[in-house]
């Protein structure tokens, strides 16, 4: 009974999403395979997860951090990684809002197309239940960026979920493919790029860097392929502190090939 109304809680809760969050379009949906695939794109604060679950036009689960999904772990996450940085003196506010949310964070992660990750050993789980979805047919979006600083559109990505691509292959024999995703939320609008397939024969390591570097590129070439707008960024910095999309001298060039950017792609919504 419990389960059936925090579905229903967030059926409502996502009704309620979707009227009050702008319409977001797709762009660059033919590129993504015939098959299961991992998408790996900018964070965007909550946009990049919050227009996935709206509007992504295939079946797909979204990587969360696991602490969402748990009552007893929501308060401390949130606080931390949301509002330890507010001034002192109102950070218990923050405190309390972190108590006060955790009920609604449990139902909406729970109900939602989601895979917890984790940093400890449930992180077995989370590839377990990753590979399960793939061979389901359903694609895995993640977001992978850490607050490393790589250029103005996104920061470094963290390279471990590359991983599921070696579990995958040992699982199924098929090599998956990778596609980067640019969050645009001041333009709302989802951008696709041409996909990246993982080399099994390859050592991982290699792979690991090889596709990270594709994934940061392939999102950084659609995001300034793009007319210039205000970039969303991954830290937790004051707005009139965003950056644009204009194409920074002192940040190295990066390839065309993985955004699989031209004149047809940008103009083509989905």
């Amino acid at each position: 009974m419990l389960k059936k109304l925090s579905y229903l809680l967030y059926r409502l809760i996502k009704w309620v999403v979707r009227v009050c969050y702008p319409y977001t379009r797709v762009v660059g949906a033919q590129n993504l395979p015939d098959e299961p695939c991992i998408v790996v794109g900018n964070h965007a604060k909550t946009n990049g997860p919050v227009a996935c679950e709206l509007y992504f036009p295939v079946e797909r689960y979204t990587w969360c951090n696991g602490e969402m999904m748990h009552l007893k772990e929501v308060p401390e996450y949130t606080y931390r990684d949301f509002w330890s940085k507010k001034p002192k003196s109102i950070r218990w506010l923050y405190r309390i809002a972190s108590y006060l949310i955790a009920p609604l964070s449990v139902c909406v992660f729970n109900n939602a197309n989601c895979i917890g990750v984790y940093h400890d050993l449930r992180i077995m789980g989370t590839f377990k239940e990753t590979i399960q979805k793939l061979q389901n047919g359903a694609s895995v979006v993640i977001f992978p960026e850490h607050e490393v600083p790589h250029n103005n559109i996104v920061c470094e990505f963290q390279d471990r979920f590359i991983d599921v691509a070696r579990m995958y292959y040992k699982k199924t024999g098929r090599e998956i493919s990778f596609v980067p995703l640019y969050v645009a939320p001041r333009l709302h609008s989802l951008h696709l790029g041409k996909a990246v397939r993982f080399d099994a024969s390859a050592p991982l390591e290699q792979e690991r860097k090889r596709i990270c570097k594709a994934m940061m590129d392939g999102v950084t070439d659609l995001a300034r392929a793009l007319p210039e707008h205000i970039v969303v960024p991954y830290p937790n910095i004051p707005k009139a502190q965003y950056p644009t999309s204009k194409v920074d001298s002192s940040q190295p060039n990066t390839g065309k090939e993985a955004s699989g950017i031209g004149a047809e792609h940008r103009n083509e919504s989905v």
